[in-house]
């Protein structure tokens, strides 16, 4: 009797592009294992990653705007989401392995520090003597030595590889690799607009024209213009891109949130307060290491103080990082209620 598992793989071979990544071709994981009679390695991975405490994290970590008010700004985890259900979107118009592109996608961003982007750019500061700070390498490390009491995810190759080449310089090894890559951004760069739009930072009539004429006048449009052209664009290809026209046009759109909203006063108003809390906290266990939680006590022995402190720091949500630093720093008395 043919196990569910191989029968998967069976489909792989007659579905999937041969340009996709199938199960069964792995490459592998670090630890041997026997393998699972229901799920491929790819959908063991999906599955790792979503019962992992560092996924879970994710809901209590910003996405761009700090603490907001109201239920319906992202966070870390709803674009974590988004970026996986585009991925699997171009994925199934490519015919490639759509399990692979879910589990890079689940990954990308569990390294992300508390505070968004504010948060990453504060620890990169403040660990620049030690390399700096990188997110993606971060999630690479969280998957790899953090979880499961240190013995981490154990997860294959291919996915490890696209969560640390999400972003950066070095493309991943597989095309699923780098559907995340190009899905991530087409996540962020929407679903920003339409929370900027809500932050009261823009209004529907700021988008510029050559934005609205090439992709659409909605965030749900936009989303599937782009989804539609990389698919075209990449069909029978070794390489997923968009077309130029598109690619010109994206990245004028990226400019212009850059300018809009990442950069925007009102936006970013309380980024320096971010830095304050987290240098905060960080000089403290820089400075005390034996009151660092044990595992990560565990971490300085291996790769040094301020790399445990990193590692811990960037761990935390929003709101665990400023219950910490009011432990730290504000009286008791004082301390919210």
């Amino acid at each position: 009797m043919v196990c569910p598992r191989e029968e998967r793989q069976s489909l792989e071979r007659i579905m999937l592009s041969p340009l996709a990544s199938y199960a069964e071709r792995s490459k592998g994981r670090e630890r041997l294992e026997s393998e699972c009679e229901i799920r491929t390695c790819y959908q063991r991975d999906v599955d790792r990653i979503i019962h992992s405490k560092s996924f879970r994290r994710l809901k209590h970590k910003s996405q761009v705007f700090l603490q907001p008010e109201g239920d319906h700004y992202r966070t870390r985890l709803t674009h974590t989401l988004e970026v996986a259900r585009i991925g699997r979107t171009i994925a199934r118009g490519l015919r490639l392995n759509e399990d692979l592109t879910e589990a890079i996608a689940l990954g990308h961003d569990l390294g992300h520090t508390p505070f968004g982007h504010a948060g990453e750019r504060a620890l990169n500061e403040i660990l620049s003597w030690e390399g700096g700070f990188e997110h993606n390498k971060q999630s690479l490390r969280v998957v790899e030595k953090f979880e499961r009491d240190g013995q981490g995810l154990n997860l294959t190759y291919e996915v490890r590889n696209g969560i640390a080449c999400h972003t950066g310089k070095i493309k991943p090894d597989t095309l699923e690799g780098n559907i995340i890559r190009i899905a991530d951004r087409i996540a962020y760069i929407n679903h920003d607009v339409d929370d900027a739009i809500r932050a009261g930072i823009l209004r529907e009539t700021d988008l510029p024209d050559e934005i609205i004429c090439a992709f659409g006048s909605t965030h749900g449009q936009r989303i599937n213009t782009l989804i539609l052209d990389v698919i075209k664009q990449s069909e029978n290809l070794d390489e997923i891109t968009m077309s130029p026209n598109a690619s010109f046009v994206f990245d004028a759109f990226r400019d212009f949130m850059f300018d809009s909203v990442y950069y925007n006063t009102k936006a970013k108003s309380e980024e320096v307060k971010v830095f304050g809390i987290l240098n905060g906290i960080f000089g403290h266990y820089a400075d005390s290491p034996d009151e660092l939680p044990e595992d990560y006590r565990m971490i300085a022995l291996q790769d040094g103080i301020p790399r445990a402190v990193g590692d811990y720091v960037s761990g935390m949500t929003d709101k665990y990082a400023i219950h910490i630093y009011e432990q730290l720093f504000i009286p008791e008395a004082w301390q919210v209620r």
